[in-house]
């Protein structure tokens, strides 16, 4: 650690409470506090493959594509590395997407940057689970 960094503890525990507090404003629907924890370069990867913006994932949670009934997401570990925080855990979760109730199991994988001394969103990448571990 260099003189005047924060300890990667301080910092892993930041991560933690901005990993529950996006969960938390994607799971009730609240686009503004979503929108203030991402970085406007968001790339955010769906199970299936699919990638959206900040601005097409904000639009699918404002119009009602995505909505989120419930959301369990475990974090095994968090790895910072300079000005970036790479998390690592799983995402379960029970949504609707595209009019389609579906059960998600997730090993996930989020990548949050500080920038102007704030820590943002800036990737996600879910992968399913095997049937064997979930």
């Amino acid at each position: 650690m260099t003189a005047g960094s924060i300890p990667s503890t301080e910092v892993e525990t930041t991560i933690r409470l901005l990993e529950d507090a996006r969960y938390e404003a994607v799971a009730g629907g609240d686009t503004e506090a979503f929108t203030a924890l991402a970085h406007p370069d968001l790339a955010y990867t769906h199970s299936n493959g699919a990638v959206d913006t900040l601005e097409s994932y904000r639009d699918k949670l404002r119009s009602g594509f995505y909505v989120y009934h419930r959301i369990d997401h475990p974090v095994d570990r968090i790895l910072v590395v300079g000005d970036t925080a790479v998390v690592i855990g799983r995402m379960f979760a029970d949504i609707t997407a595209g009019g389609v109730r579906k059960s998600l199991a997730n090993q996930a994988m989020a990548v949050w940057v500080r920038e102007g001394g704030r820590w943002l969103l800036l990737g996600y990448q879910p992968t399913v689970l095997p049937e064997a571990v979930r």
